[in-house]
């Protein structure tokens, strides 16, 4: 007998954790809604030659391939045709190019899919994971303004999940690329070396980064180095303080001050967007790895939890699409991984097991019961309550038990002593309470018990379960 596993790298969830998770899904969806992004899907392959551009870093070393089984007993040269996606935006850039006709620009997109990535087993580290992602794209030029939208839509999600305190960070490429021009730093190639070392000062720390910096690879100046790294320094919480900061900065290259400007028009965007200056803060040391940002890039953490890392992380891309069309598409986008977010919230105990999607049981006493709980049960899912009844007559106790292991809140109960009076006894497993409601009465009565209970404070990551 095979011995019943799920793969590794895979988050698989009993019900009440996945109702939990389906729960931040729609939230999120609803905010990204709220804020006019239209939805998309893409298939989870996509042609091979379309996937593996030169656009995705690191990433696209750890992508599975298919193939099918009739493909197995040829010789064929080369990758297979087809491959997984291991985001959202390579298959985004491929989408636009190909629909770029028939969409309406500048076009705001939402997409939350699976993705999948050969990741290295280890806990918190998933092969197939949800991405929930938005995008702004542009035809010929986008306004910066859209890079100010987007911290907004983030400050929304995660005010709207309630999973603790968080500051959004953020950094401008065109301000690094020029300050790193006025170190001599220069070529492309190089440049683009040393951004993302930078990039790795949270996770190996500064000592080892001017390590490698004045290594061999790099044979940066031991002065130089101790320039960037200060550079790397910065931290400004709030408007004011970080336009403060931008100042302090001194002149710089004509890239420098581009980037300059831009984050000045984003900071200003912020305030009359009411993003509360507690919420986002100026941070130098940030330059996200993928090589494909060209400007602002935005990384968001938890205050009480700077551990878990980053929560939603994005920025801003001149030409994503160019290897799939001539037509220039400038984009700036965001990217929550959900799975790794939700997974490391559990483990950190900040998010509970929800309740039960089903808010009723209507009990069987008695086989004679069978079309009276039928019939009730449909009257009360016509009044907008989830119901599960029993289609078997079993003990009382038993019923409780199931109920309560289920999370079902709210038990019915028709014995002869209700039936003759024409009520029904509503058992509350949430308040350990029993109360007896006129049939005529009861689903107005759960409704409102419903609301009041979804009013009260919730630690599931929801606005409303």
């Amino acid at each position: 007998m095979i011995k019943p596993r799920t793969p590794p790298g895979v988050l698989e969830l009993l019900p009440r954790d996945q109702i939990a998770f389906q729960r931040m899904l729609d939230t999120i969806r609803r905010t990204f809604e709220r804020y006019g992004f239209l939805p998309v899907e893409t298939p989870v392959m996509e042609l091979t030659e379309v996937l593996l551009t030169k656009s995705g870093g690191e990433t696209e070393r750890q992508v599975y391939f298919l193939q099918s089984t009739g493909a197995l007993d040829k010789d064929k040269d080369g990758l297979p045709e087809l491959a997984m996606r291991f985001d959202l935006t390579v298959p985004l850039a491929r989408y636009v190019a190909e629909h770029e006709h028939d969409l309406v620009f500048p076009f705001r997109r939402y997409q939350m899919q699976r993705v999948y990535r050969g990741e290295r087993a280890q806990r918190g580290r998933f092969r197939e994971f949800y991405q929930c992602d938005i995008d702004v794209i542009g035809k010929d030029a986008l306004s910066t303004r859209y890079d100010a939208e987007l911290p907004a839509v983030i400050a929304s999600v995660f005010e709207a999940l309630a999973i603790g305190e968080f500051t959004i960070q953020f950094n401008h490429r065109k301000l690094l690329r020029g300050f790193f021009e006025g170190q001599g730093i220069a070529e492309g190639e190089r440049q683009a070396a040393v951004l993302r070392e930078i990039d790795k000062l949270d996770k190996r720390g500064e000592a080892a980064v001017r390590e490698t910096l004045i290594g061999g690879e790099f044979g940066l100046s031991a002065e130089v180095a101790d320039t960037l790294l200060a550079f790397s320094r910065v931290r400004a919480v709030g408007h004011d303080a970080a336009q403060a900061a931008l100042d302090a900065l001194g002149a710089g290259t004509a890239l420098f001050e581009e980037g300059r400007a831009e984050l000045r028009e984003v900071l200003h965007q912020l305030r009359a967007l009411g993003v509360a200056d507690n919420r986002f803060a100026l941070n130098l040391s940030i330059a996200r790895g993928l090589d494909y940002y060209t400007g602002i890039v935005y990384e968001t953490t938890l205050n009480a939890n700077p551990e878990i890392g980053s929560i939603c992380s994005g920025g801003r891309y001149e030409n994503l699409a160019s290897h799939y069309t001539r037509s220039k598409l400038p984009g700036v986008g965001i990217s929550i991984g959900l799975t790794r977010l939700f997974w490391q919230l559990r483990e950190a105990g900040l998010i509970d097991t929800a309740d039960s999607s089903v808010d009723v049981l209507v009990s069987l006493m008695d086989e004679a019961a069978l079309e009276h709980a039928l019939t009730l049960s449909q009257k009360l899912r016509a009044a907008g309550l989830n119901v599960e009844t029993q289609l078997e007559a079993r003990k009382f106790k038993k019923q409780m038990e199931y109920a309560n292991k289920a999370g079902i809140r709210f038990v019915i109960i028709r014995g002869e002593d209700e039936a003759a009076r024409g009520a029904v006894a509503v058992k509350d497993l949430r308040r350990g309470e029993q109360f007896e409601v006129a049939e005529h009465d009861l689903a107005r009565t759960l409704l409102v018990e419903r609301e009041q209970w979804r009013a009260l404070p919730r630690r599931d990551g929801v606005d409303g379960a």
